[in-house]
């Protein structure tokens, strides 16, 4: 194998690594967010939690700074991406907190899970082929989240609803950081969409929350937890992780967060599920790998056809 197409396998299996790490990260931030509810309303939450992730960036982004390029520059360019970005996450993190506070950690997790499923569906209004798999995949993910959430009086609980219009703006928030994170500088980016998602979040709290010191004393694990690991590492290691690792794979990868939240919860706080909720569980991933199966069988294809 050459050396250059030997170095791009390797720098494959390492973003490859990295995706795996930030959905253990992040399945497992539904535990800690869930029981940071009890304390914390939500954008007090996410406002300091989102702020802890940002100063936990501060000596990674000096550490690996490149020495080339001023920093004030690589901030300047990073700075419109990172405001954008950071404002679809705040939309996103916000109405997941929100739906927490009345559903499961496993339920949420598998219901943000969708976007995997609505990154190729919204694909297909830029232009892009709808093919049978994308088509297949929302089938069984529509299945899938009727077991889940559709009680038999075909009503949705509150909290399902929140978690299914944040997933739209996770998947808007996945193309965003797929096609910046190679125009700009990944730790800068993740940054300025930390700094952009405290900053928004922590404004919504003081108008509409009570924010109280001994309350966020009693939630300091959780917060910790979901603002240095789960942003701070997290986001960053899949800014990171998506530079090298192909679209399809990639999206697969970061659904097993859906896995490491069910055990979590399970494991944790005692969450469980009935028959029903499990079926609907297995439908969404089923749907969720269908719909990428053919940008994975390509992919392959393409790197046979450069290895020959």
């Amino acid at each position: 194998m050459p050396s250059h197409e030997g170095g791009l396998l390797v720098n494959v299996i390492k973003s490859n690594l990295l995706l795996l790490l930030t959905a253990a990260i992040w399945g497992l931030a539904f535990v800690a967010q869930r029981v940071g509810m009890d304390h914390l309303g939500p954008f007090t939450f996410n406002g300091v939690r989102f702020m802890l992730g940002g100063l936990s960036l501060l000596p990674v982004l000096f550490v690996f700074q490149d020495k080339t390029q001023p920093l004030a520059k690589g901030l300047k360019d990073a700075l419109v991406p990172g405001i954008l970005a950071g404002s679809i996450l705040f939309i996103a993190a916000s109405l997941q907190q929100i739906g927490l506070v009345t559903t499961t950690a496993g339920k949420a997790a598998f219901i943000t899970s969708l976007y995997l499923v609505l990154v190729p569906v919204i694909g297909i209004f830029v232009g892009h082929k709808a093919r049978l798999s994308i088509w297949l995949g929302c089938m069984l993910a529509v299945s899938g989240l009727y077991l889940l959430c559709i009680k038999e009086s075909f009503t949705i609980q509150p909290g399902d609803l929140m978690e299914l219009i944040g997933a739209l703006f996770w998947a808007f928030h996945i193309l965003i950081i797929g096609y910046f994170c190679r125009r700009v500088d990944p730790l800068k980016l993740s940054l300025l969409q930390t700094v952009t998602c405290s900053i928004l979040s922590l404004i919504v709290a003081v108008f509409t929350e009570t924010i109280v010191v001994d309350n966020l004393m009693a939630a300091a694990a959780p917060l910790i937890y979901g603002g240095v690991f789960s942003v701070g590492i997290a986001y960053t290691l899949q800014i990171v992780g998506q530079q090298y690792a192909p679209p399809a794979a990639a999206a697969i990868i970061l659904s097993m967060e859906t896995v490491f939240a069910a055990v979590g919860g399970f494991l944790l706080i005692n969450e469980t599920m009935n028959m029903r909720e499990v079926i609907g569980c297995a439908l969404i991933f089923s749907g969720m790998l269908v719909s990428q199966l053919q940008d994975l069988r390509s992919h392959k294809a393409e790197v046979y056809q450069h290895s020959c």
